[in-house]
């Protein structure tokens, strides 16, 4: 009588601690990826890059992240996903310390695009691990819970970094953040756990990713996340340099104002996954979401009183992220949960191959037109586009019969 009781108690204790590790890894992995888009400023000036390399900085790790997505996804669903998760961090932050010491643009380049295909191993995997501890009808809530990590490693960054720039240096504050994230992913080695299974597991391989091409509702899925991780791309990546190059602010009142953005992008994540797991319509989410994104991305470089433009990126900073985990979870809820990691790679594959295209495109604008502005009012005007996808997918998801593996 009492060996029940006692395993539920285990494995409740297992889940929250895993989930609570994953989170904390993501969040000292975006010290140091994020470190690059807050000191970009100084690490332009000590690099001598113009705005197009920085932009192709970013595109160079994301480019490698990107085609990793599906092998790291197919890997999750046959080998389970703590490891990889694990090698993903370790190596993501060991070439973050790297690239402090970096005195070169090529050599930059290079451990960017090594960096990238590290972390292609953190998302799929970490996602997964976490989705598979909750319940089948908490899922976004699920995906929601596993940005947390990653946005609050964002409030932190933008709070202590510039402080900690500024008085050793933006290299000494980067190596330092890597170092951390080295010893939170060996904690994490020695304590997170992997939900055991339910029922046998029916192995996946490369050849099963072609399976989902089948699938319309995953390309209108694609094409939402090209939209959606472009426009949180072109936010995160660009709003520091944006601040201190078009609006004239210190890189500490930057700092001050991202973190806000960041904090409100944290809390606003998960409550978009509760949100619609309670109305059971994803795509309302979603669909809202992009409307709302599509007025801040046009105002963001239209307002000229600093109050209303913090006041824009509030705005913007809620909804940037808000429907993350109902556009990872429709794929779920399609194909069920044999091929979760699969699913989530191929989502996130066309999303940082958005990102990778929004990065760049915005510091080509920027050198060609000498401001950011028609860059953000593109950025606005794709968001509509993903309004129409989103209907689009509303239609789709009522005629598609959901699988459950």
């Amino acid at each position: 009588m009492t060996g029940a009781p006692t395993s539920i108690a285990s494995r409740k204790r297992d889940a929250a601690l895993t989930v609570t590790l994953v989170v904390v890894c993501q969040g000292f992995n975006m010290l140091t990826v994020g470190g690059i888009a807050l000191f970009l400023p100084l690490i332009r000036e000590d690099l001598g890059m113009s705005f197009a390399q920085a932009g192709l900085l970013s595109a160079a790790s994301t480019f490698t992240y990107a085609l990793g997505q599906i092998p790291a996804g197919v890997l999750a669903d046959r080998f389970g996903p703590k490891r990889l998760f694990f090698v993903g961090v370790l190596g993501s932050t060991l070439l973050s310390f790297n690239f402090g010491t970096l005195q070169t643009y090529p050599g930059a380049i290079a451990n960017q695009i090594a960096s990238g295909a590290f972390r292609a191993l953190i998302f799929a995997p970490g996602l997964t691990l976490v989705a598979s501890w909750f319940p089948s009808d908490r899922k976004a809530t699920a995906m929601g819970v596993y940005v947390i990590g990653g946005v609050s490693g964002n409030i932190l960054l933008s709070l202590v970094g510039p402080f900690l720039a500024g008085r050793y240096g933006w290299r000494p504050t980067f190596m330092g953040f890597a170092l951390l994230g080295v010893c939170i992913a060996f904690v994490y080695l020695a304590l997170g756990r992997e939900k055991p299974s339910a029922g046998p597991r029916h192995p996946v391989g490369m050849l099963d990713v072609f399976q989902l091409f089948r699938y319309p509702i995953m390309w209108v899925c694609a094409g939402i996340q090209f939209i959606r991780f472009g426009v949180t791309t072109s936010f995160n990546f660009w709003l520091p340099s944006l601040l201190v190059s078009d609006r004239g602010l210190s890189l500490e009142a930057a700092g001050l104002i991202t973190a806000m953005g960041a904090l409100l992008t944290a809390a606003a994540n998960p409550l978009g996954g509760y949100v619609s797991d309670r109305l059971r319509n994803p795509p309302l989410v979603i669909g809202a979401s992009l409307a709302m994104l599509a007025c801040t991305s046009g105002l963001l470089v239209v307002v000229d009183s600093v109050p209303l433009l913090v006041l824009v990126i509030a705005v913007n900073s809620v909804f940037l992220q808000f429907y993350f985990g109902p556009l990872f979870s429709v794929p779920l809820e399609v194909l069920g949960s044999r091929v979760a990691g699969m699913s989530a790679g191929f989502s996130n594959m066309f999303a940082n191959l958005g990102a990778l295209t929004f990065a760049y495109a915005l510091g080509v604008v920027k050198d060609t037109a000498g401001a950011f502005k028609w860059g953000f009012i593109g950025t606005g005007a794709v968001c509509v586009i993903g309004v129409a996808l989103a209907a689009v997918l509303a239609r789709m998801r009522k005629r598609a019969p959901a699988e459950t593996g």
